[in-house]
């Protein structure tokens, strides 16, 4: 393992570099496991009902389609819905939407539990704001505003028409002769589709983790991604009357944790909040949007702050920070430190060095900001995050901190080890049992697995071979997209494409992409497109090549899913994003497009 050369030109810092980067090493260490992605349960067979969706009515039926139709995209989220508006964009009429949820709006149909806010600023974030003529109501937007800018433009662009909601795919079929995709589902559908679009999203499939007893538990049990208002009461925005008089535990303590907590803090007779690794918690300032401001917001404003943000989030400078939140501090640290001199050495390596600094210092404030807010000394040593500050998703938000001052919620912290057991009536961390009546699953989603598994179908390319044993030896694809054997199949997926803090950017780069594509195939009369071997075996060199400029990083910070739950493995590089960054991956894209030559793609 690699450490950054000290930093002899830095007297100023109150802190020792030395001492934090062993300190961030032990608490690593402490974190480690051998099963890695494998400590969670998958949700299938009888914990299956934690994928239930609480917000339709059950039941539902409808007769089988056996149809054609161009394009299927597949997923209803941002992803799938920015696929069908550029694909409306570019011409294409014929395009079915299917989607397991009621309706538009992917992960934020499924969230809903009280207080879901995102966490990257809206006027960023929301995709389609200038299509649409519209600015959020608040630099960051509640999950109601932005469920219903996802359907507003299902609305917008037509595609309500044809969608089929409350629809899982189960099968994607090549059939070679006819080069068209059939399409099957749980509802009996045996559709055809020469092009299929797949937008699973990355916060599609709840995990649960895989804590001996986890079946024993007599009491009432959900995953915050399903949230029960029904035992609960109340909505998102709280008010939740139902657990008066409850004893709750919610295991998790990350995005979701920290927006749902102080509102069950609030209403339970008592809240245990079982801890494995703390959250890097930053302020919130969401003040409401000047009305002035939106009125002066020209043509092509959203574009622009959207790169400025993703530039900014990756490290490259620019003249202005137009976001100016928590996300940008760290590059804004980096600067200033060069400004004032801190920073002589411009090479590679002290480049390096000087980002670090700037992180410890940005994390130094965040930890001196807990001790400000929580009265408690050692709850607020346990809620001290110590790794660097993209190792885990940071939070922003300013009642959770402050929640743990409350006499009836408690913060059982497990020193990086988990939850030992959970018995008939509740959880045990270190050999002391925590009863409780409900006990609520903020465990994330599953996001290193096998992508088919992720998806919830296989995929059964040429010769019928899939993509679950195309991918065995490590993800093979160009750019990301597209892979050998699997025509006219796009994959809107996270491996070897640009990785971006504000997700949709990216999801947007790859949906103009994938209709470019599908646009030229039509002016061409094209059957069919699919990746050579020798255009994937390129990318996938560029791909780990590239990766070394994240491994280090990622390899030393705590586990996550950000690094395969510490378990950085040797097809991480090839597994993994483009590790040269979302700004140059989308150059590449935009540059392969202004070619006009579908380089690398065998067309028929």
């Amino acid at each position: 393992m690699t450490s950054a050369p000290e930093a002899p030109d830095l007297p100023d810092l109150n802190f020792d570099p030395d001492s934090l980067r062993d300190r961030y090493r032990r608490e690593r260490d402490k974190r480690l496991r051998d099963d890695g992605n494998e400590q969670y349960i998958e949700v299938k067979d009888r914990f299956a009902h934690f994928l239930d969706d609480p917000y339709v009515e059950p039941g539902f039926t409808r007769e089988p389609l056996e149809d054609e139709v161009e394009v299927i995209v597949i997923g209803g989220g941002f992803g799938g819905l920015l696929a069908g508006v550029r694909l409306r964009q570019a011409g294409v009429e014929s395009i079915r939407m299917i989607d397991p949820a009621g309706d538009f709006g992917g992960t934020w149909y499924w969230n809903r539990y009280p207080g879901i806010a995102c966490d990257i600023e809206s006027y960023t974030y929301l995709p389609l704001l200038e299509e649409l003529d519209y600015v959020p109501k608040e630099k960051y937007s509640y999950g109601k505003e932005i469920l219903d800018h996802s359907q507003a433009i299902g609305r917008k662009f037509d595609l309500y028409r044809d969608a089929l909601f409350q629809t899982r795919v189960v099968d994607l079929t090549w059939d070679d002769e006819a080069a068209r995709w059939i399409v099957e589902t749980n509802h009996g559908d045996r559709m055809r589709a020469q092009y299929v679009a797949v937008a699973a999203g990355p916060l599609n499939r709840p995990k649960l983790p895989g804590i001996p007893g986890i079946e024993d538990f007599e009491g009432h049990t959900f995953h915050a991604s399903r949230w029960d208002y029904r035992y609960t009461g109340g909505d998102s925005s709280g008010n939740l009357t139902g657990l008066r008089g409850k004893r709750v535990g919610i295991i998790g303590t990350g995005a979701t944790a920290v927006q749902c907590v102080p509102h069950v803090g609030e209403w339970a007779d008592q809240l245990y909040v079982f801890q494995r690794t703390p959250s890097s918690i930053d302020v919130k300032d969401n003040p409401p949007t000047d009305p002035e401001w939106a009125k002066s917001l020209g043509p092509g404003w959203h574009q622009k702050r959207m790169d400025n943000f993703n530039n900014l989030v990756s490290g490259i400078p620019q003249e202005e920070d137009l976001v100016n939140d928590g996300w940008t501090d760290l590059i804004g640290n980096l600067l200033v430190g060069i400004r004032k001199g801190k920073t002589q050495d411009f090479s590679p390596e002290g480049m390096a060095k000087a980002v670090e600094i700037a992180d410890f210092e940005k994390m130094e404030s965040i930890r001196a900001r807990v001790d400000e807010l929580v009265e408690d000394g050692d709850t607020a040593e346990a809620l001290k995050p110590y790794y660097r500050q993209f190792c885990k998703r940071p939070c922003f938000h300013n009642e959770y901190l402050a929640t743990f001052n409350r006499p009836n919620v408690e913060l059982v912290d497990t020193d990086g080890k988990g939850v030992e057991r959970i018995t008939k009536k509740g959880v045990v961390v270190a050999g002391q049992e925590y009863e409780v009546d409900c006990l609520i699953y903020a465990s994330g989603f599953e996001v290193g697995t096998d992508y088919s598994r992720r998806a919830g179908m296989q995929f059964h390319g040429k010769d019928g071979r899939t993509l679950s044993e195309t991918w065995a030896d490590g993800v093979r694809s160009l750019h990301g997209m597209h892979v050998r054997g699997f025509p006219n199949c796009f994959l809107m997926n996270g491996s070897q494409a640009g990785f971006t803090a504000s997700y949709p950017h990216m999801l947007n780069e790859q949906a103009k992409h994938l209709a470019y594509i599908i646009q030229t195939g039509r002016e061409k009369g094209l059957e069919a497109v699919e990746a050579t071997t020798d255009a994937e075996e390129a990318w996938i060199a560029q791909c780990i090549g590239k990766a070394r400029d994240t491994g280090d990083f990622f390899e030393n910070c705590t586990p996550g899913y950000y690094n395969n739950e510490g378990k950085a493995s040797e097809r991480s590089a090839q597994d993994g994003f483009y590790g040269g960054g979302s700004p140059e991956f989308i150059r590449i894209l935009e540059a392969w497009r202004e070619a006009g030559a579908l380089e690398g793609l065998e067309t028929r």
